[in-house]
């Protein structure tokens, strides 16, 4: 009998231990699905041509990239106790095969929106590597600097100490457009700055524009303060690689066989020949006291934008820095923008999980870095902040306004001021005798050459235009400056042009005819009754600045008509426990983001009903990664989907919406930087990656007037 109670006792002690295995196994599983796994993690971010991501899980199972998907390598070893590691970049191509090189085991990836930090493991030594951008919208000056800061902390795991070396390179792919480009090598100092260049030999200064080219004038620079014994070295990669890895040193001379374009080699040639800006660190005895380092990468263009054939300097430059000084003040602010970027992170993600929940927070947080990178600052003439956009794999157009305006909520809460440089460029041109139609412009070029519009018909034509679309996005987004501003004095500049806009929306918004909209990939269609709903919450806007500027009874007119509009609209609209995608089309939907200012701009020209039925038809609507843009296609729209979440009066209704789009995010077969076009059935991009629109995602932080008032102080208390 006893030995029978024994052995029952056996076999419920292994059920307790299948069940606990089971609910740890379940845990991880649920760890794992709601971890962030990032499509792309964000590197180097700073403009279009200044972009570098890693494309992979690990960031050594691959070179880093170009946001084009163009490889821009670096490389990261570390040796310890006379064994070589891998900790960034692929297996060198230059080595044998017997030689190589074993990766560390990457344990940790946090992607914060100013940092990106990984965390590495090997040989008794914990390894974390952090890519820090000061990506301070509200601080212009410091937002500016095209310098990113690569910090590495070492310790022992193992309660022993290790001799500890660690190697960094970055290659000449990251100054031309295309491999057969010739570059050239220096070196100088910068106060107690070692300092290595690298730049295309022939340096065409803004000689050319379009989608998929990469930087190839300007000069990239890596930059190592006074810390402990290191070296630096300018070489081809194999002999520099190589004699780290057998020695832990670095060559004693620079190889000055410049410039340097191997065309027509093998791969592997290729790779041994491509030129490299090398640095060793010798950490010394590494034990559980964490021994850091860091080094500064930037980029000097000299030349950004041209701007009606004007060429027109990066923004920091302005008051006559070069290089070496924004390199030295780079350095003399980093520990300070440590500490900075650290607090505005966690003020930001905290400030994320209130308005929207973890799963917002994180899709907000990778976004950005990368709504920021899309953009390039330059000064005018007279220092006026100007801001660019870039079309990015969508068709390169610069500065086009409806890119602007799906990305205006990212600069409405951080610094109007960015925005205002986005706009003024449009009204400019709008203003011009060069722009003759009756409605907004849609770009001004192709980047980085703004110098008038290409898109459709161009200057020469109605065909192919946006009428009401750019319209309705011009006044929307001037309306909503003068409510982040307080004030219309930025409107009253142009207010000829946005009264000429107004009534062109008044006779053509309510029933748009055959033309495109934002989503011209979807084609041309009439009767689009998400337009119209643009044109009707733009004449409210209108209305919203007539009265900011006084002008009482042409506000009380618009206003009228608006509401009339409105009223109209819910009639035409109507089909049943939903609303049409056209006026003429029953039986269909469509998502209607652009409602969300109705609710920002506080017009309430809509009953709250609309929403709460479009909200209550589109959760029946939804696929494994989201709700499709409309009934055509399975395919969606990120920033649209957080807008029409943004709709949603319960907070469960938001994230329903919100959680198949992380769940995108996490586990898309597109590795690129975060698509805005892609799927809802397999997840699958479908077009543009790495472009600004990313920054409609923090419409819901507009959504709560104290977060948008928070947020909005600190880019007047800073001036700018």
């Amino acid at each position: 009998m006893t030995a029978t109670l024994q052995c029952s006792r056996f076999r419920l002690h292994l059920l307790f231990v299948a069940v606990a295995l089971c609910a740890l196994l379940s845990a991880t599983a649920a760890r794992a699905q709601t971890s962030p796994r990032p499509p792309a993690v964000p590197l180097i971010t700073h403009d279009p041509y200044f972009s570098v991501w890693s494309m992979s899980d690990r960031l050594t199972d691959d070179w880093s990239k170009h946001w084009t998907g163009t490889v821009q390598a670096m490389q990261g070893l570390l040796r310890i106790d006379g064994k070589a590691y891998r900790f960034a970049g692929a297996q060198p191509m230059s080595l044998p095969p017997a030689n190589n090189v074993p990766a560390m085991q990457q344990v940790g990836l946090e992607v914060w929106p100013t940092r990106t930090l990984y965390e590495f493991e090997a040989g008794g030594v914990r390894l974390q590597m952090t890519f820090l951008t000061p990506a301070l919208p509200h601080d212009l000056e410091v937002y500016s600097r095209p310098v990113t800061y690569l910090i590495w902390e070492a310790r022992a795991t193992d309660g022993r100490a290790h001799a500890v070396s660690l190697y960094f390179d970055v290659t000449g792919q990251w100054v031309v457009n295309s491999p057969e480009q010739p570059v050239t090598w220096s070196r100088f100092r910068v106060g107690e700055l070692n300092v290595s260049g690298m730049g295309s030999k022939d340096q065409p200064v803004l000689a050319k524009s379009g989608d998929n080219l990469r930087i190839d004038w300007g000069y990239l620079y890596t930059a190592v303060p006074p810390q402990g014994s290191f070296s630096t070295s300018l070489q081809a990669n194999g002999p520099a690689r190589r004699e780290f890895l057998e020695r832990g040193t670095l060559p004693e001379a620079d190889d000055l066989n410049m410039p340097r374009a191997p065309l027509n080699v093998p791969r592997a040639v290729r790779e041994e020949r491509m030129p490299v800006m090398a640095t060793v660190f010798d950490l010394g005895q590494v034990s559980a006291a964490p021994v850091s380092r860091h080094l500064l990468l930037a980029y000097d263009d000299s030349f950004s934008i041209e701007y009606f054939n004007r060429k027109l300097r990066p923004y920091w430059r302005r008051g006559g820095m070069e290089a070496s000084d924004l390199l030295r003040a780079a350095e003399r602010d980093y520990a300070a923008l440590a500490r900075r970027c650290r607090r505005f992170d966690d003020e930001l993600t905290e400030d994320l999980k209130h308005a929207g929940g973890e799963a917002y927070a994180r899709l907000a947080t990778l976004a950005y870095r990368q709504a920021l990178a899309a953009h390039k600052l330059v000064a005018d003439f007279d220092g006026t902040p100007l801001y660019f956009s870039k079309e990015n794999f969508s068709n390169g157009c610069i500065a086009t306004v409806d890119v602007t305006y799906p990305s205006s909520p990212f600069f409405l809460l951080f610094n109007p001021a960015l925005l205002k440089g986005q706009v003024q460029p449009i009204l400019d041109y709008a203003s011009s005798p060069r722009w003759r139609f009756p409605f907004a412009p849609h770009d001004l070029g192709t980047y980085p050459l703004a110098n008038g519009q290409v898109y459709g018909g161009g200057e020469r034509s109605e065909e192919n235009q946006m009428p009401v679309e750019e319209s309705g996005n011009v006044l929307l987004l001037v309306a909503a400056l003068a409510k982040a501003e307080g004030d219309a004095s930025f409107a009253e500049k142009y207010w000829p042009l946005l009264a000429k806009w107004a009534d062109y929306l008044r006779g053509k918004g309510l029933d748009p005819e055959n033309q495109l909209c934002t989503d011209d990939f979807a084609g041309h269609l009439a009767h689009n009754t998400n337009l119209s709903l643009k044109a009707i919450v733009a004449l409210g806007a209108y209305a919203q600045l007539c009265e900011r500027a006084g002008k009482r009874d042409e506000a009380a007119s618009y206003r009228r008509l608006a509401q009339e509009m409105a009223g109209r609209w819910v009639k035409m609209a109507d089909d049943g426990d939903h609303f049409r995608l056209a006026f003429d089309k029953p039986g269909t939907w469509s998502q209607k983001y652009n409602l969300v200012w109705d609710r920002l701009l506080g017009l309430n020209l809509f009953p709250a009903e609309v929403a709460r039925r479009e909200v209550a038809y589109y959760l029946m609507k939804q696929n494994k990664y989201g709700l499709p843009l409309d009934n055509r296609r399975d395919y969606t729209k990120l920033d649209w989907v957080v807008w029409t979440a943004t709709l949603a009066d319960a907070e469960k209704d938001f994230q329903a919406i919100i959680t198949p789009t992380l769940r995108f995010v996490n586990e898309s077969p597109s590795r690129v930087p975060l698509t805005d076009w892609y799927d809802t059935v397999s997840g699958k991009q479908e077009g543009f990656q790495a472009r600004s629109v990313v920054g409609g995602i923090y419409v819901k932080m507009l959504a709560d007037p104290e977060l948008w008032k928070k947020w909005g102080e600190r880019a007047k208390k800073a001036g700018q």
